[in-house]
């Protein structure tokens, strides 16, 4: 066959493709123009009249291709190649009867739908129903919202003149040949292709069936990115598809999608079925956004916006699709969220607390600072709140060292001179105990003498009798825990201070008025919930040293009210920070004596080298013993770590505190509750294993007297993002500012913990999308306001849609 002839039977396939269509110009990718102008000298040898295809209507595009299809018909005859009658192009012939019975027909199958197993979909075979479940896909649904982690940009279509080295690009071309060839040690195909501009070649690595499908002749569309290899374009493993005018281009000339995948899975099976899934089910996809809603947002439709997220037209139709989407699961949390405000504000039911004016100056007289003017304010917010009825439900934000705990102490004071009890939960028996040293302090008691254990009685200025805390931890004596629990139901005990313990079914505090939750995004929602429910009503203060940015408070706790102590006490200087590498260790030991001989004392943070408390002891204890015989064998070194008893702890930390120890080696858990102002170095070993949050409590240890106080970060080879956390630590000292950039680098899985945060996952949505973020906000309280309940006709879709979320949220996070 020559090249006219075989130029001449492409076309009349197309024109049978087009009949087909309607002559809607669909069948060749880029429009028919495009293959008449390449293919134009040599059906120049059988056609004499080759209009522009795209100007003319589907009624002249139907008389022009009967035309063709004769002049094609009768060229092809002459060499016995015509196409049978019952191929033609023009009008495909009426059936005839026959004689013969017609076999009988297979029942139609049932519609697929969203819910059916994935396996109802054509092209899933069993072997892959199992790497489909890794990724999440058990139903026909969740094809549909499997939505891709990127898209390769495949929509520059370019001549084999015009391609270019590593960028990636498309090119329409005719296979010349195709063969299975060794590279290596693979099976594999190599193919020569090309076009009017010249000549390329493309190989597949351990690909060897596809020699098979790449027919002499065929027109095929490659994408991706293009190697010079001895001097010569080759085309190395590109995404392929043979152009037989019969399916829209999914793998090629397109932004192609690049879905989550597991091994064994390949892309081109993901993105057919797929593919599949949406043709046959996208119309099952109703709309539960008010239409009001998405007007005043500019918001498109569900079922576009998924199709486009999936295969865009252009970058600009991806951006739209998502930002709707995303909107969607903002939406659907924010509304849990407000609605949670509202509900909590309007039930009422919580025992008003008082707080004296004259006994709560005595309390603050009797403290041996001055609070600050948002350590006051925090305060007043408080005291306002839980004097209502309805109960408080407040975020007490603070960045390290800026006194978060006196005011709750002043909220744990109003409960107790109310005649009621108070709560404090902490994530861990460490931060219990700091937690439990401090407010005893706080409240004036003698922290020399410790001999009442994990029960103090306190002479507090301001109160007319003494008030009684407590420490409750897992790791207590059953013993202990039982009689406490005793003293607790009897209503003998004030304050409790404790972990997890505190919500066990054994713990009733029947006058519970007061529940504090300290780095309350390390507790699951429902453990919240059960602290919330030993209590009738308790009010509800929330805290956290770790600086949540807006975007995710917003998020978070949008049913919260906050507070944010965004003062320092007077006298912090900023804290000098850097980074130093393993070979200058030796200069960073000698800068720690240089600090200690001018009278100072110093942190060792030991590396996080395991979750295990056991393991980080060890750790410690090697760290404390190398440094006090090999480095710093004629300066005080001591050691603190999460296995000590309390009074051990505190005999280490008061010598600290009294310069009798230089230097204090600690393990990673032991980062509050310790204020030394002539410690002025805070050396953090492994620092590239810490999170910012973290490390930013750590150097939140020194810095708290009136020297010049250094951090700094000894780290062996940190990775790329290990050394961006580090390099914004060194730049960047306040802790909201750094948590916006941690958010950032980490996303907020991974900065708070999906599962505790509350968080449900999302598929689209970042936390970091403040402007969708807020707009859903926006629109849930202005929804609400209107229709509470979402009783309202219009709305039924999204209260559907609501409830299903909802169940889902709390299954997923609790």
């Amino acid at each position: 066959m020559t090249d006219s002839e075989r130029a001449a039977r492409s076309l009349y396939d197309i024109l049978r493709q087009e009949r087909a269509k309607g002559f809607d110009d669909s069948a060749v990718i880029g429009g028919l123009d495009a293959f008449l102008k390449r293919a134009s000298s040599e059906l120049g040898a059988v056609l004499d009249d080759i209009p522009t295809y795209g100007t003319l209507t589907p009624a002249e595009r139907s008389d022009w291709a009967d035309r063709a299809v004769e002049k094609i018909r009768e060229r092809l005859s002459r060499n016995g190649r015509a196409p049978a009658r019952s191929e033609s192009a023009a009008r495909p012939p009426k059936s005839e009867p026959s004689a013969k019975p017609r076999p009988r027909r297979r029942a139609p199958r049932a519609p697929l739908k969203m819910s059916d197993p994935v396996s109802a979909v054509k092209g899933v075979w069993k072997k892959n129903l199992s790497r489909l479940e890794k990724i999440g896909v058990t139903t026909v649904g969740d094809l549909v919202h499997l939505f891709p982690t990127r898209h390769n940009d495949f929509s520059s279509i370019r001549t084999v003149a015009e391609l270019l080295p590593g960028d990636n690009q498309t090119a329409i071309l005719t296979v010349w040949e195709a063969s299975e060839t060794m590279l290596g040690r693979q099976r594999s195909t190599q193919a020569v292709l090309g076009d009017e501009t010249g000549n390329i070649r493309a190989v597949w690595f351990n690909n060897p069936w596809l020699a098979s499908q790449l027919k002499s002749g065929a027109k095929v569309m490659l994408s991706g990115k293009v190697n010079v290899f001895m001097g010569s374009p080759v085309f190395q493993g590109p995404e392929y598809e043979i152009l037989d005018g019969s399916d829209q281009a999914i793998h090629t000339g397109r932004l192609a999608p690049v879905y989550p995948s597991t091994q064994g899975l390949s892309q081109r099976v993901l993105r057919t079925i797929v593919k599949r899934a949406l043709d046959l089910c996208l119309d099952q996809l109703g709309e539960f956004v008010p239409e009001g809603v998405l007007h005043r947002n500019g918001l498109i439709g569900r079922r576009h916006a998924v199709r486009q997220m999936h295969y865009p037209d252009d970058w600009d139709a991806f951006r739209a699709a998502r930002r709707r989407l995303a909107f969607d699961e903002l939406f659907l949390l924010q509304l849990s969220v407000v609605r949670r405000r509202l509900e909590w504000k309007e039930r009422g039911g919580a025992v008003p607390l008082s707080f004296d004016p004259s006994a709560l100056g005595s309390f603050l007289d009797s403290l041996p600072f001055e609070l600050t003017e948002a350590q006051l304010q925090s305060a007043r917010d408080v005291l306002t709140d839980v004097a209502s009825d309805s109960a408080m439900n407040r975020l007490l934000q603070g960045d390290v060292g800026s006194g978060k705990t006196v005011v709750a102490v002043v909220a744990i004071l109003a409960a107790v001179h109310s005649g009621r009890q108070a709560a404090f939960m902490a994530p861990t028996e460490v931060l219990a105990e700091q937690h439990y040293l401090t407010v005893c302090g706080l409240l004036g008691a003698d922290m020399s003498d410790l001999s009442g254990g994990n029960i103090q009685r306190i002479e507090v200025a301001g109160l007319d009798r003494p008030l009684v805390i407590a420490l409750l931890l897992g790791g207590h004596r059953k013993r202990a825990k039982d009689d406490l629990h005793s003293l607790m139901s009897a209503g003998m005990i004030d304050v409790v201070i404790g972990t997890h313990a505190l919500i066990q079914d054994a713990v009733d505090i029947p006058n519970l008025a007061l529940a504090v939750v300290d780095e309350q995004h390390r507790f699951g929602v429902l453990q919240r919930a059960a602290l919330r429910g030993k209590g009738e009503r308790p009010h509800v203060l929330a805290m956290s040293a770790t600086p949540i940015p807006r975007s995710l408070a917003l998020a978070l706790h949008g049913d919260l009210d906050v507070s944010v102590i965004d003062q320092m006490p007077p006298g912090r200087r900023a804290i000098r920070t850097r980074f130093v590498d393993e070979e200058r260790r030796a200069a960073a030991y000698a800068f720690v004596r240089k600090e200690v001989e001018a009278g100072r004392q110093a942190f060792v943070v030991c590396p996080l080298i395991d979750e295990s408390e056991v393991i980080q002891t060890k750790a410690a204890q090697e760290e404390y013993r190398r440094l006090s015989t090999d480095v710093f064998p004629d300066l005080g070194v001591d050691l603190l770590h999460g296995r000590m008893s309390l009074q051990e702890k505190q005999r280490v930390m008061d010598g600290f505190k009294e310069g009798g120890t230089d230097i204090l080696v600690s393990t990673p858990v032991v980062e509050v509750g310790i204020d030394v102002p002539n410690a002025t170095v805070m050396l953090i070993d492994g620092a590239e294993r810490f999170g910012l949050s973290q490390l930013h409590q750590f150097r939140g240890r020194v810095g708290r007297g009136k020297h010049q106080s250094y951090c700094l970060l000894l780290s062996e080879s940190p990775g790329t993002e290990a050394m961006k956390r580090l390099k914004l630590l060194e730049r960047i000292s306040d802790g909201f500012s750094l948590a916006e950039e941690d958010l950032k680098l980490r996303g907020p899985g991974d900065y708070l913990g999906t599962r505790q945060s509350g968080i449900p996952p999302l598929l689209v949505a970042q936390i970091t999308d403040q402007d969708i973020l807020s707009m859903a906000h926006r629109e849930s309280r202005r929804l609400l306001s209107q229709d509470p309940d979402l009783s309202r006709d219009e709305h039924r879709p999204l209260a559907q849609a609501f409830e299903q979320h909802w169940e889902r949220s709390i299954t997923e996070v609790s």
